[in-house]
């Protein structure tokens, strides 16, 4: 196993390490203190698949896993953890003969979590179910109290608008009881899900705050108090639960056959191929069943299978790993579909990284946000997925920036319009800065004159970009009316 260990000053450090000790040292960093062999042993057959399957995920970087909680947590390992990786070695958990998506969390609260719940898109298999946990019995039970003030900055961190927020409430739960979305008066968007309401909330003001999504919420004055339980997603195996559980003298086995029903036990002979897809915990409980205090979040999926051989490598931050798979599905589809449209092989090699924050964005590409993407190196470079996802333009930018990969080569020598203007064009009917829709491109539009390269390179504000995107269309979709290929567009 590759792992980059990350440098204080950034980058990582590559180090080889036979599988069985990497299982042994993520299990000193990601296991509850002081817990029984049944327990880290369940925990380490779930560390070694999620590693196996997703071994790949940093490619792009020269390695299989980090070291960070984007991965699973890597500590010096000691002699519990060591006998526990050794007494499960080779033993993977299986689904349909590969390695299972697995996820772990810190606490369920006393009800696991279907994978689709947490993260719009996710897949839904039958051995992640939602059901009660009595091992975990609810714990803990947690409350924070956060100034509306903070709040707003947090939201406005995750690209919200608005200069107050006059009121938040719960809009809707889920079948488990968790916070499925809320409604946000005085900004735009105004809903915002519960799982990213944790995300913006924990990257502004600390993760030690909004616990999990299980929570009532009230509002005093200017600040509103959560009085929840449990700690993280709540997907897969409950660290929690697996502790109590062998203090009760059950098995490894029966552990994770209660928290991943369905799934086989097995070791690696035989296995027909790594093309599953995991998820490590996201809290970790150090001690005592209390929340690791570091970002509660799930790791990922990886670029593995299917997916990775299609050729699409995708970035995601920790907290939106779930959705992976969704993300890489719909890129391929949009990239054969226009590959179809525009006459051309589909691209050889994409990668997408999406960013944590508007603010990593705006710093990592030298744009402003209401960009929403930009190439970069080689790489497209997207809003967090929460944003995009929100304003409802996320496909859309997807397919404009595929276009730009399938057709800038064939229009380097045009002025920018018409590569602006093909891209928003085949992306679909409504440019992606967020103007109204505009009519068909097989019908008259007034003449309207083409914006100029300055115009499209570096506009003044979101109202310039959305007035330059719709000349540039108009222009383009002009030429294409009066039957000419898209190539011969100038």
């Amino acid at each position: 196993m590759r792992v980059g260990f990350a440098r204080a000053g950034g980058g990582y450090t590559v180090s080889v390490l036979p599988i069985e000790t990497y299982v042994a040292r993520v299990l000193a960093g990601e296991a509850a203190r002081g817990s029984r062999p049944a327990a880290l042993e369940a925990l380490a057959i779930t560390i070694r698949t999620f590693a196996l399957a997703n071994r790949s995920r940093h490619r792009a970087d020269g390695f299989d896993m980090c070291d960070q909680t984007h991965c699973q947590v890597v500590r010096a390992a000691d002699a519990e953890t060591e006998r526990a990786a050794q007494a499960t070695a080779g033993r993977l958990l299986l689904w349909r003969g590969v390695p299972a998506s697995v996820f772990y969390t810190a606490s369920c609260g006393g009800r696991t979590e279907r994978p689709p719940d947490v993260w719009p898109g996710a897949d839904d298999p039958a051995f992640l179910p939602s059901r009660a946990d009595d091992a975990c019995e609810g714990a803990p039970a947690w409350t924070a109290e956060i100034d509306e003030r903070d709040l707003l900055r947090a939201l406005r961190g995750a690209g919200f608008s608005g200069d107050r927020l006059r009121r938040m409430r719960i809009a809707s739960v889920n079948a488990s009881g968790r916070v499925a979305s809320l409604a946000l008066e005085g900004l735009r968007p105004d809903r915002i899900s519960g799982q990213d309401l944790r995300v913006a909330v924990g990257r502004t003001l600390g993760w030690q705050h909004i616990k999990s999504t299980a929570f009532e919420l009230r509002r005093d004055d200017d600040r509103y108090r959560f009085s929840g339980h449990g700690y993280g997603h709540g997907v897969g195996l409950c660290v929690n639960g697996a502790v109590r559980l062998a203090e009760r003298g059950v098995s490894a086995e029966a552990i994770l056959a209660r928290y991943f029903p369905g799934a086989e036990i097995r070791g690696q002979t035989g296995v027909r191929g790594q093309t599953g897809v995991g998820h490590p915990s996201d809290p970790r409980v150090p001690s005592g069943g209390v929340g690791h205090p570091s970002d509660p979040r799930p790791a990922a999926r990886p670029a593995t299978g299917p997916a990775a051989a299609a050729g699409v490598l995708l970035t995601l931050p920790d907290e939106d790993e779930g959705q992976r798979d969704a993300i890489l599905q719909q890129t391929l589809r949009a990239r054969d579909e226009l590959a179809r449209t525009l006459g051309v092989p589909p691209p050889a090699s994409v990668t997408l990284r999406f960013h944590p924050t508007v603010t990593d964005y705006e710093r990592a590409t030298g744009q402003p946000w209401f960009t929403s993407a930009t190439a970069l190196k080689g790489e497209l470079h997207l809003l967090p997925l929460a944003v995009l996802r929100d304003r409802g333009v996320l496909e859309r930018t997807i397919r404009h920036e595929l276009v730009h990969i399938m057709t800038d080569a064939a229009l380097a020598t045009r002025p920018q319009w018409v590569r602006e203007g093909a891209a928003i064009y085949f992306a679909g009917v409504q440019p992606i800065a967020g103007e109204p829709p505009q009519p068909s491109p097989f019908t008259s539009a007034p003449r309207v004159s083409c914006p100029d390269d300055h115009e499209l390179r570096q506009p003044v504000s979101v109202g310039a970009l959305s007035n330059a995107y719709t000349r540039a269309r108009a222009c383009f979709a002009r030429q294409i009316a009066a039957g000419r290929a898209w190539r011969e567009v100038r």
